[in-house]
């Protein structure tokens, strides 16, 4: 490597850290917004044609889970097939994420995951649609399809971590707030029916994504 080119690259690699330092030494300096009204409670009982039940975990999984706000329904339609939605928010202070994912805790439940890839949903405020992930697992003759995603800055549709953590600083340097939300849509089925169950999560989460944005958290 020749001088020039040695003392071009110390140079755009200081101006990097200088600006990296800069960034952080703001982000301290206004210090982290709080949550004043979480709203996501408020969301639907109702969603087209499906009747939602609240639930809860048990007190040892929220204190696991320890995010802002729970939201755990079981949504059912005059049929009676169900679908169930859980919602878990971090504020800004708390970091913007969760810090379990279903790649991990299925496993840990007897669950053998045997599919899992993205799929694209339709979502009204991206024409071109979002992609979300999709898991099939199993235990015992029992089968269950899950659609997940992360939700940032109202919408922010993230199908990974490192995107999410990426949308995350954008939204902290500009607007001061890196707050996110998990969301998982999932239902229960036999081998039978696993495509049906499918095109019910898929339905059903993006009646959810089409609504999230009205429902996101506000933070001062």
């Amino acid at each position: 490597m020749n001088p020039d080119s040695s003392n071009k690259y110390f140079l755009v690699s200081f101006i990097a850290l200088l600006c990296t330092t800069v960034l952080i030494t703001a982000i301290n300096f206004r210090g982290n917004p709080v949550v004043i009204e979480t709203k996501l409670e408020k969301l639907p009982m109702e969603i087209s044609g499906f009747k939602g039940t609240e639930d809860f975990f048990a007190k040892a999984v929220y204190e696991e889970l320890k995010a802002d706000k729970h939201v755990y329904r079981h949504y059912r339609s005059e049929d009676g097939k169900q679908v169930d939605l859980y919602l878990g928010y971090y504020g800004t202070a708390k970091g913007g994420r969760t810090p379990h994912n279903p790649y991990a805790c299925l496993p840990g439940q007897g669950w053998a995951i045997i599919e899992a890839h993205t799929i694209k949903v339709d979502v009204d405020y991206y024409p071109a649609g979002r992609n979300i992930n999709y898991i099939l697992s199993k235990n015992g003759k029992s089968y269950e399809v899950k659609l997940h995603w992360y939700q940032s800055d109202k919408d922010k549709i993230l199908a990974t971590g490192i995107q999410q953590n990426i949308q995350r600083f954008i939204s902290r340097m500009l607007y001061n707030r890196n707050d996110g939300a998990f969301v998982q849509v999932s239902a229960f089925t036999d081998q039978g029916h696993i495509e049906e169950a499918k095109k019910r999560t898929k339905f059903f989460a993006e009646k959810i994504l089409a609504l999230l944005p009205r429902y996101w958290p506000v933070e001062k």
